[in-house]
C-alpha cells in the first residue's frame, strides 16, 4: 500500500490564537482516528528552534540547508492508504481540523524499505 505525505507550512496556518487549542485537539482527533483505522505511518511537525544540519558524505556538518528548503517547516503526517482518492479524503479531513489547505504526494516505492 502506498505512503502518502499530507503536510502544509506554517505560514499557511492562519488562525486566530484563541483557535488554536480547538485547532490542535481538532487536528488531534483525525489522528486518532486515522490510528483507529490502522492507516498511520508517523505524525509531527518541524522544530523550527533547531537549525536544520546539512551533512556531507563523509559525516562532517555545517549550519546550511538546501535552497529550496530553506522555509521547510510546518506539520505533516504520513498515512499508508489503499489509494489517492483515500489519500484525497484524509487529506481533506486534515485540511478542515487545521483550517488550511494541505499538500498530497506520494512516495515512491522501494521494495527494501
Amino acid at each position: 500500500m502506498p505512503n502518502y505525505l499530507i503536510s502544509f507550512p506554517a505560514s499557511a496556518m492562519n488562525v486566530p490564537a484563541a483557535d488554536l487549542a480547538a485547532v490542535g485537539e481538532a487536528a488531534r482527533q483525525v489522528i486518532r482516528e486515522a490510528k483507529a483505522a490502522g492507516v498511520y505511518a508517523f505524525a509531527g511537525g518541524i522544530n523550527a528552534a533547531v537549525a536544520p544540519l546539512m551533512v556531507a558524505a563523509d559525516g562532517t556538518g555545517s549550519q546550511a540547508t538546501y535552497p529550496q528548503t530553506r522555509e521547510f517547516d510546518g506539520g505533516f503526517c504520513v498515512l499508508r492508504l489503499p489509494s489517492r482518492d483515500a489519500a484525497l479524503q484524509w487529506a481533506a479531513r486534515i485540511a478542515k481540523a487545521c483550517r488550511c489547505a494541505q499538500e498530497l504526494r506520494e512516495f515512491g516505492d522501494d521494495p527494501e524499505s
